[in-house]
């Protein structure tokens, strides 16, 4: 996550798919200035369905406001930990028209969506400085060119792992590739503090942090799942040979079986119980695997771009956004609180508290930050290779697709190639 690869090169790639879900979705071009954002600058309580925060900062934070705003009180509500629930839970909400939520945490690829649908309010562009936020964030909160998500949490998944067992074993350095990293294991297995240490897990479940994981192991090998057109090229050699990755990493053991239920906090747990030597997953596991009181590897792992089959690997932009819901009563205390919790001094404070990356890029080359939380150059870095999930309209159909047929191949019921083949087909009827 960086300066550099955020102003430019992750920009560029956030501008090569996002044009793909641009075209499907309508042309970027207003024709003209933007109209003012509609909606009501009513005052008052206003309700926030945010993620589950286990790190315990974000209710401190809305303690705060409301310390500061006793007409305009706070009041957190957790969405479901499973993304896919999350969405659920806000859709049926937003469907009724209900006014339950003012303030609403979108995942970066809900954004198109549910501007296209009227759910949620435009903001201003001025609401936080732009000039401040990394620029693929802030691409992430755009619809045709207007503003209706402000980007809060951003990165890309990390390659964490257990630098102790390594040096035990002789490895000098985290593998850059698949083969590196099953050698690395072989390795460890042959230590008496390797036993009943499995390789590796991502998130396999059949939610979207699979379709996350798929996206990568493609980009990884070469591959892409939708070109710069919005044509799908899942059925290619390379994005072939990501799945197959995937599928035999089951099959050879390289991943455990239990792997094909994990979602983000099995894979932590797991890792930080010690049962992982190699573990992909966002960066708020740094904070709470170093915890002393609660983590077996506290101390004793390390960080690294994600591998890929040749070279180092390319992960997947993501990122958490703000929006104002179409249906609060309160939509000006609803702006107020989202300007609030994206301030450079708060995000300050939140990043010091907690180890997910933010949308303040000066963050990134904070060196309090940086000794606080060493794992910044490695997101850097990694930055410089990941790239967005479609941003389509039609996401959640992508996002379900692809899960029904990664899980088929994953769980044995389709070859690569059948899967492969078949996913083709169908995004190529949601592509139309």
């Amino acid at each position: 996550m960086t300066t550099r690869s955020l102003r430019a090169g992750a920009a560029a790639l956030v501008l090569a798919l996002g044009a793909v879900g641009l075209a499907a979705c309508g042309s970027g071009d207003d024709g003209g200035k933007a109209a003012a954002p509609a909606g009501n600058d009513a005052r008052g309580p206003i309700t926030l369905a945010l993620g589950k925060d286990l790190t315990r900062t974000v209710p401190r934070l809305v303690a705060r406001w409301n310390d500061a705003h006793p007409n305009e009180r706070a009041r957190l509500v957790e969405l479901p930990e499973d993304g896919d629930q999350a969405r659920q839970q806000l859709v049926q909400n937003m469907r009724i028209k209900s006014d339950a939520y003012d303030v609403v945490r979108l995942d970066a690829v809900w954004t198109a969506e549910f501007a296209a649908r009227r759910w949620i309010q435009e903001l201003p562009k001025d609401l936080a400085d732009a000039r401040t936020l990394v620029p693929a964030a802030l691409r992430t909160g755009m619809y045709r060119g207007r503003l209706y998500a402000e980007p809060w949490l951003t990165g890309t998944g990390v390659l964490y792992y257990r630098e102790d067992l390594l040096a035990k074993a002789g490895v000098k350095a985290p593998p850059k590739t698949w083969a590196e990293m099953r050698e690395d294991c072989a390795k460890v297995k042959r230590l008496p503090e390797g036993k009943g240490v499995d390789c590796y897990a991502g998130q396999y479940a059949k939610y979207e942090g699979l379709t996350v994981n798929y996206a990568e192991a493609v980009q990884s090998a070469g591959g892409q799942v939708f070109d710069a057109s919005g044509k799908p090229q899942v059925n290619t050699p390379q994005a072939k040979a990501g799945l197959r990755f995937l599928v035999d990493g089951f099959g050879n053991g390289t991943i455990p079986g239990k792997g094909v239920t994990f979602k983000e906090e099995e894979g932590r747990r797991a890792f930080q119980e010690g049962s992982l030597l190699f573990h992909r997953n966002w960066a708020y596991v740094y904070a709470l695997a170093s915890e002393k009181d609660g983590s077996e590897v506290a101390g004793r792992f390390d960080v690294a771009p994600i591998p890929g089959e040749h070279g180092p690997g390319s992960g997947v932009l993501g990122g958490n956004n703000l929006a104002v819901s179409a249906f609060s009563k309160h939509q000006a205390s609803a702006r107020d609180f989202i300007a609030y919790i994206v301030s450079p001094s708060v995000q300050g404070e939140y990043g010091r508290a907690q180890s997910f990356p933010l949308s303040l890029a000066a963050l990134y080359d904070d060196p309090g930050m940086i000794k606080k939380y060493p794992y910044l150059p490695t997101l850097r870095e990694g930055m410089e290779s990941a790239r967005p999930r479609p941003v389509v309209v039609r996401y959640n159909e992508v996002s379900v697709a692809v899960q029904e047929q990664v899980t088929a191949a994953l769980t044995g019921g389709k070859s690569v190639d059948r899967a492969a083949e078949d996913l083709q087909k169908a995004l190529t009827a949601l592509a139309d």
